[in-house]
């Protein structure tokens, strides 16, 4: 069965929200909705809404001329079997010493590598994305330099891939958190195919916002891959967490955004390390000052 969607932009977020929910209320009725900021820096906000019977298109072009949108541009998606689609699409990768793979690629893991299966369907997180690949190759590089530590904290860790990649190293306490139930519930299962089980703790937290997290600080590696605006807000919650001395490996970050966040976490009492771009996104590597 075809899916349709329906896309548009305006500026802000009260508007995006209000056409959001006057789409809940068109006939036929769209079957998901999702109303995001867009990651380009412009202040525009994209609608989206996704339907299995073709939408009525003079209604979008009504509630477009309502809400002073852009006019809704309307597609047909064909059916798809996304599962295969991403495994035809996605090859494994290598970051320094990890290999990221999905269970379809099992004979390719290379000796010598440490191996991190994350399956196909996990859309998020599998590191091919350039901020979780970012990640990767800044912990390699800590773990070239010898760093070991006692403690650490994955904060919006969606597949727990950087959880695990530390927990194939060191012999670590490792929680991980993220705000969504599913994503935790998607990190488990990921701990129990890597043979991880009950090497890191996953908990449904906003932030730090869990007894768990805040009693197992302060931590010597936190990693948040997470955007620029909650990376931000983080910052003072974050650095007291961090402890002395520790190291921080944040992603999610537009090119253009690095200086932003690199300005807020030094003003805290951070160094930068090192940063490094891959496509559109920095990941930065911060110390703790001593």
């Amino acid at each position: 069965m075809p899916t349709f969607t329906a896309l548009t932009t305006l500026p802000g977020k009260a508007q995006a929200e209000a056409l959001g929910d006057a789409l809940e209320r068109m006939e036929p009725e769209p079957t998901g909705i999702g109303v995001f900021e867009m990651e380009d820096g412009s202040g525009l906000w994209e609608i989206g809404a996704y339907f299995t019977d073709a939408p009525d298109e003079a209604a979008l072009a009504l509630l477009a001329a309502a809400f002073d949108a852009k006019p809704f541009v309307v597609s047909e998606v064909p059916e798809t079997d996304w599962v295969a689609h991403v495994r035809r699409e996605l090859a494994p990768v290598k970051a320094g010493r990890f290999f990221v793979y999905g269970s379809h690629d099992a004979d390719k893991v290379p000796d010598g590598t440490e191996p991190l299966l994350i399956e196909a369907a996990m859309a998020f997180g599998t590191g091919h994305h350039g901020t979780t690949l970012g990640c990767l190759l800044a912990l390699d590089s800590l773990i070239e330099d010898g760093f070991a530590p006692r403690s650490v904290a994955d904060i919006g860790c969606g597949t727990a891939v950087l959880a695990m990649a530390a927990a194939r190293i060191w012999d670590a306490t490792i929680l991980a958190s993220d705000i969504d139930q599913v994503a935790v519930d998607v990190a488990e299962a990921n701990l129990k195919a890597n043979g991880l089980e009950g090497r890191v703790s996953c908990l449904e937290a906003a932030g730090f916002d869990h007894p768990d997290l805040q009693s197992a600080a302060p931590y010597d590696l936190i990693f948040a891959n997470i955007l620029k605006g909650p990376l931000i807000a983080l910052a003072p919650d974050l650095f007291r967490h961090n402890s002395d001395g520790g190291f921080a490996i944040l992603s999610g970050i537009l090119n253009e955004q690095a200086d932003q966040v690199v300005e807020v976490y030094q003003a805290l009492g951070y160094n930068l390390v090192s940063r490094n771009s891959i496509v559109d996104w920095t990941t930065l590597v911060l110390r703790k000052k001593a």
